[in-house]
């Protein structure tokens, strides 16, 4: 009997007390390790004690799932929501009103999804949006939106920005069908798939799903595109891709990082966990120790302690690792259950 309740309490935290909401995002801010956003498929969650405790802060928003967020880096107190279907949402004051920012959205803003923030290093009123309707800019903090799609002809599905962090002039743009690059901060697009899509691909309409694209910032030529399809690198400037990580079980990569401080150590996610290369994806480990479910949404490394990440998953919660990923700890809750 004393076995049979020892299996019966095993049970349920495998499969009932550890459910959680999906962690779709999150955004750690810039100073404060003690200061957390989190986006689930309902609302947005925020914690000032590093996870203890969370308070809901999606109240005078619409119903529409927040997709993306971003923290203003000169003025943390400032915050910016994507959403799916509702456009971009500004906050003032660390997410306790927000103010709806749609001007010159209003077009594209009924079936888009706003995938991704962006901001220009030298100008945080700056910034660039990844939409399901194309690319989106602004020079004043979210006042007025402008679409920029020059070039970018055979696609509007963009879903992922990335930004050359030593001349951000350059900009690379993760598609429906691909990648585009710009070296003029958006103002013209130019198709770099050589490599990167198979022929029998071209025309389907959804070719090769990037999910992230991010540069490498010690060597800025070196781009990394995780896909659906799996992961491809360039070492031109995205001028030729080549298909690495082909001995991952998984090659459908949903998130991508870059450890900011050790060079070609990278990060990717997906339905089986967390994978690290330290070799800038010749080789892969698993680093899942910690986990009671491995399908991973989201994962984000503290600006504050390069060792310190989260990572958000699909069926039991936040997580968060001390030791850059060799082990991982479930956190409490989040939402507003007692």
């Amino acid at each position: 009997m004393r076995n049979l309740v020892a299996a019966f309490v095993l049970a349920a935290t495998l499969f009932g007390c550890n459910r959680s909401d999906a962690i779709v995002v999150i955004q750690l801010h810039p100073k404060n390790p003690d200061i957390i956003y989190v986006a689930t498929n309902d609302y947005i969650y925020k914690t000032r004690d590093g996870g203890q405790t969370w308070t809901n802060l999606s109240k005078g928003m619409s119903h529409s799932r927040v997709i993306a967020m971003a923290i203003d880096p000169v003025y943390p107190a400032t915050v910016y929501a994507g959403t799916k279907g509702d456009a971009v949402y500004k906050s003032h004051d660390g997410g306790q009103r927000w103010v709806s920012m749609r001007s010159g959205l209003d077009d594209a803003t009924i079936t888009s999804v706003v995938n991704q923030l962006l901001f220009d290093p030298a100008d945080a009123q700056h910034i660039f949006l990844a939409t399901t309707m194309g690319v989106f800019e602004t020079k004043n903090g979210g006042e007025q939106w402008t679409k920029k799609m020059e070039g970018m002809k055979e696609v509007v599905m963009v879903v992922t920005l990335g930004m050359d962090p030593t001349r951000p002039s350059i900009l690379y743009a993760g598609t429906s069908g691909g990648v585009y690059k710009s070296i003029d901060q958006a103002s013209h697009w130019e198709k770099v798939n050589n490599g990167l899509v198979p022929p029998n691909m071209l025309k389907t309409s959804r070719a090769l799903n990037v999910t992230s694209i991010l540069v490498d910032p010690y060597e800025p030529d070196t781009v990394y595109a995780a896909t659906l399809a799996g992961l491809y690198k360039s070492t031109d400037a995205a001028k030729a891709w080549k298909r690495i990580g082909e001995s991952l079980a998984d090659q459908m990569i949903v998130a991508m990082m870059l450890d900011r401080t050790r060079r070609g150590v990278i990060y990717i996610a997906g339905r089986d966990g967390v994978h690290r290369s330290e070799d800038a994806g010749a080789t892969w480990k698993l680093v899942n120790s910690g986990f009671v479910t491995t399908n991973i949404r989201t994962i984000a490394q503290s600006a504050t302690d390069s060792k310190v990440f989260y990572a958000g998953t699909n069926g039991s919660g936040l997580y968060r690792s001390n030791d850059a990923g060799e082990t991982w700890e479930q956190m409490p809750a989040v939402g507003d259950k007692p």
